[in-house]
């Protein structure tokens, strides 16, 4: 098991999944603290990346197309702070940064996860029941149904149709966007059997904003609703396995790598001793 523990959160990985735990301060995104803990499956996972800059870095976990209800509704448009896949690294712990994003590609790599996308979502998306407020109005999800109650922010066209409730079945899509420049930032439901949709701050079927650059915790919902529109069971996924020569020299020079960064005081004795014990067991293993 390799970890990293930083103000901004923690990550640890062993060989089945990656779990992120946000951090709880100030500067720590709405979004990441609404969500809560996550366990990523490995086989979810496509690589992993540090992106270093002045004061230090992102951590960045990239996962596979279609197998994360929140990164498909997010659409790439989610920004860093709100990013649960990103993590805020200092610049003192950028080298154990560095490692951790090698120790994933390593097991990634080692279990032989496809790279293609996932036919299915492998993470369950947020839990339910779920709601967030934002510019004009509040939107919930119970796991049925879909509802919608505007402010005093709402346009007219919406307050004189008054609140909105669709059930599950009769959605067949939704989308989310941020604010950006003069364009609303919107959460928008698509309605089986009704036409095109107009403006967002118009449209009944929709979540507005014009001020929260990310409307608050609105993209949550949408991954919630998501998830649920597409969830059937899926199959187990296959045994993966590597030739056992190529994982145990992959798997020696990841001990290598980590008896330099315990030597140069990258990492502590503790953390030392629970990587390497991990990293032996993997190589018994094989």
């Amino acid at each position: 098991m390799t970890e990293i523990v930083v103000e901004d959160g923690s990550w640890t990985v062993d060989v089945e999944a990656v779990r992120i735990t946000p951090g709880s301060g100030r500067d720590v995104h709405e979004v990441r603290k609404a969500l809560g803990d996550l366990v990523v499956p490995l086989e979810a996972v496509a690589g992993a990346v540090f992106e270093p800059s002045r004061k230090g870095g992102h951590l960045r976990l990239r996962l596979r197309p279609g197998a994360d209800p929140l990164t498909e509704v997010g659409a790439g448009l989610l920004a860093a702070p709100a990013d649960p896949y990103r993590l805020a690294v200092p610049k003192e712990r950028k080298a154990a940064a560095e490692y951790m994003a090698g120790e994933i590609r390593d097991l990634v790599q080692l279990a032989q996860v496809p790279e293609g996308p996932c036919p299915d979502f492998l993470l369950p998306g947020p839990a339910v029941p779920i709601s967030a407020t934002a510019g004009d109005g509040t939107v919930s999800f119970d796991g049925v149904r879909v509802r919608l109650e505007w402010t005093g922010f709402a346009k007219t066209v919406k307050q004189a149709a008054g609140a909105q409730e669709f059930r599950l079945s009769d959605l067949t899509g939704v989308e989310w966007k941020p604010q950006a420049g003069l364009a609303y930032g919107s959460l928008r439901f698509h309605v089986r059997g009704e036409g095109p949709t107009g403006r967002p701050e118009e449209d009944r079927r929709c979540l507005s904003w014009g001020v929260q650059r990310f409307g608050g915790t609105s993209v949550l919902v949408g991954a919630a609703v998501l998830a649920r529109l597409a969830r059937h069971a899926p199959e187990p996924p296959a045994a993966l396995s590597p030739p056992a020569s190529d994982g145990r020299d992959l798997l020696i020079r990841r001990l290598g790598d980590l008896g330099e960064l315990h030597r140069n005081g990258v990492l502590t004795d503790e953390e030392f001793s629970t990587a390497k014990k991990a990293l032996l067991d993997r190589i018994a293993e094989l």
